[in-house]
């Protein structure tokens, strides 16, 4: 008898006493389980999280938005920018740069060579520091994210959520859901890192709260390159 067989014969034998016109969702499950692991500052711990993976996170009010996202586009260098459909207007500032709009739609070789994406967000994750897209207003198809080297995000305070359970119950799982944790990066076995190899190669993170705040908005700082065990980052 193989290994198969045997796994099959157990399975068989535990459902032995359950009724041939029972159905899963005949069957309650208990969903009692913690669903955030976060704590009471969750803007906080998006923020510090996202820098973990050496993105850089700048908190400001929501009437700084267009200023903090020209901010980083100079600190950058952008030359020419992606901006998906629905991405809102009152939020994109003029500059030195060139906005590329995806009607066309634009071609890969045309996303390739734009310097920079600048998207809104679906949910972000505190715990995990991730943030996910689908698809939706201001975020555009996947290849927008995936192809310009700098990827620039707004999130807003009331689309963070504590952690991944509350997240989901946030997300349509029929959609195109892209979950970005930190720059595109991936280690060898010796943990030699390499960025941009899935995608964009420096993420940048714009935290709209809508709390007041009195001095400028501030870049945190992304931290060091995780050392750890693991030998690839998403």
């Amino acid at each position: 008898m193989s290994t198969r067989d045997t796994v099959l014969g157990r399975i068989r034998e535990a459902l032995t006493d359950v009724p041939a016109t029972e159905g899963p969702d005949d069957v309650p499950v208990p969903r009692a389980y913690r669903h955030s692991h976060a704590g009471p500052d969750v803007v906080g711990l998006f923020a510090e999280r996202v820098a973990d993976y050496r993105a850089t996170v700048t908190r400001t009010p929501d009437d700084g938005i267009r200023e903090a996202v020209a901010a980083r586009l100079i600190a950058r260098g952008v030359r020419t920018l992606v901006v998906p459909d629905g991405f809102p207007d009152a939020l994109l500032p003029a500059g030195d740069w060139t906005v590329l709009r995806d009607a066309g739609p634009l071609t890969t070789a045309e996303l390739d060579s734009a310097d920079a994406v600048l998207t809104t967000a679906a949910v972000g994750i505190a715990v995990t520091g991730t943030i996910v897209l689908d698809a939706g207003p201001g975020q555009g198809r996947r290849a927008l994210t995936l192809l310009p080297d700098y990827h620039l995000c707004v999130v807003r305070q009331d689309q963070i959520a504590g952690d991944v359970p509350e997240a989901l119950g946030r997300l349509d799982p029929t959609g195109p859901l892209t979950w970005i944790s930190g720059p595109s990066a991936t280690s060898d076995i010796e943990l030699d890192r390499v960025e941009g190899v899935h995608g964009p190669r420096t993420l940048d993170v714009v935290v709209a709260e809508p709390t007041a705040v009195t001095e400028p908005a501030q870049p945190i700082a992304s931290n060091p390159p995780n050392t750890g065990p693991d030998t690839e980052l998403p």
